[in-house]
């Protein structure tokens, strides 16, 4: 089967870390790649779910602008607590 050549750009923190964990797999980042693009191929999707954080929707943001300004302020006090483990 012919080969080609695709280049792209990734953060290097993000490629160091990907190097690692290919490396504890014993593949190389092209192994991954193409296991990437066979599944996708094979599924006609990008074979996991993609979705955005609900943390950084508009709503949250706002809440999280409107405390951030109640604390700077003084109307808002932070103390400390113990942590709550839900079962």
């Amino acid at each position: 089967m012919a080969q080609t050549l695709v280049n792209f750009r990734i953060d290097e923190e993000n490629k160091k870390e990907m190097e690692q964990i290919c490396n504890e797999l014993g593949i190389t980042m092209t192994t991954a790649f193409n296991i990437f693009v066979k599944k996708m191929i094979r599924e006609k999707r990008i074979p996991f779910d993609v979705s955005i954080d609900p943390f950084y929707s508009e709503s949250n943001i706002k809440y999280l602008e409107k405390v951030t300004s109640d604390i700077d302020s003084g109307k808002a006090k932070l103390e400390e607590h113990e942590l709550i483990e839900e079962e």
